[in-house]
């Protein structure tokens, strides 16, 4: 649910088409799914390198990244767009300047679309209320409060292991979901797609109370929410977001939450393992199963630049 005071940006422009991707909640079904199919159709055969030309694309970025970051440009020079990275830290935004006034700046220059990644939540959405009719933004992380082509990406990783039909998974969502705006984008993609069973499991300070978890399986037994699972997609624990005290020490929640090899064995035999990265190695995943044969992390990072490119396409491909 959107925060009182945010700025309510309408992600589809009035034909229907997609303007803004700036959340997946509230993204139709067959939106989401036509994203995947064509990122599927871009990994299986080659994308046209001048689909974009002529059209530029701008990394907006006041946080660090990098798959993110990199997968975004790698998707638009694929595609043929002229990419420009912003690097808040050599920029203007040291002297005073505003987002507002660089976005500004920069869509002046003739940039027609940016990814941004802000720490504040409902920054983006406030960009996309200011920019320019013709100017589309993509929001690579906000605060905790979405991160939509990581969500995409998921779906695709999902759908490639386990088919399209998500209405018999079980799926288990599990780690620092208090502060992961991934948690939030999976959790709505999860939804629309109709997966069978969404658990949720995090120690007890870290399971959000406003409405996010309605009508998954809650619970802070991660031995428990492992039975019989056919996904476990892994968060990272954000600590540069915590006040003290949410986690006792780094050791008690490997100790609880680290999905070890043993631990691993109560799913199902098949099971996938998902992880946004970065890792935590030996906090939230142990290296054996990370680099494991049911690991689908580095799998996860090549679906990013497919979903991008598809998303980048919707975006700004000429009619």
């Amino acid at each position: 649910m959107q925060p009182a005071g945010w700025p309510v940006i309408a992600q589809h422009a009035s034909d229907g088409r997609l303007h803004h991707l700036l959340t997946l909640e509230g993204v139709p079904r067959e939106t989401v799914v036509a994203l995947l199919d064509r990122a599927q159709a871009l990994m299986d055969g080659n994308p046209d390198p001048r689909a974009l030309a002529g059209r530029a694309m701008c990394t907006l970025f006041f946080e660090p990244s990098t798959r993110t970051r990199l997968s975004f440009q790698r998707a638009a020079q694929r595609l043929g767009a002229d990419v420009l990275n912003f690097d808040a830290s050599t920029s203007s935004t040291t002297k005073g300047e505003t987002a507002r006034d660089t976005l500004k700046t920069i869509e002046a220059m003739g940039v027609q679309c940016f990814v941004v990644r802000a720490a504040e939540d409902g920054a983006v959405a406030a960009l996309a209320a200011a920019a320019a009719p013709g100017t589309s933004l993509v929001n690579a992380g906000d605060g905790r409060s979405a991160h939509p082509t990581q969500g995409l990406l998921d779906m695709l990783t999902l759908r490639q292991a386990k088919g399209v039909d998500f209405s018999a998974l079980k799926v288990l969502v599990v780690g620092d979901v208090l502060h992961s705006r991934v948690a939030r984008s999976d959790l709505h993609a999860l939804r629309t797609l109709g997966a069978g069973e969404i658990r949720v499991c995090a120690p007890r300070a870290l399971l959000p109370g406003d409405g996010l978890l309605s009508g998954c399986t809650v619970t802070t037994d991660f031995d428990a929410a492992l039975d019989g699972v056919d996904a476990v997609m892994l968060l990272r624990l954000q600590r540069e977001r915590m006040v003290e005290g949410l986690v006792d020490s780094l050791e008690d929640y490997h100790r609880d939450y680290g999905l070890t090899p043993r631990r691993l064995r109560r799913a199902a035999g098949d099971a996938v393992v998902l992880h946004p990265g970065p890792m935590n190695r030996g906090i939230e995943i142990d290296d054996t199963v990370a680099d494991g044969p049911q690991s689908l992390v580095l799998r996860q990072v090549a679906n990013g630049v497919a979903v991008r490119m598809a998303v980048l396409e919707a975006l700004l491909a000429r009619a």
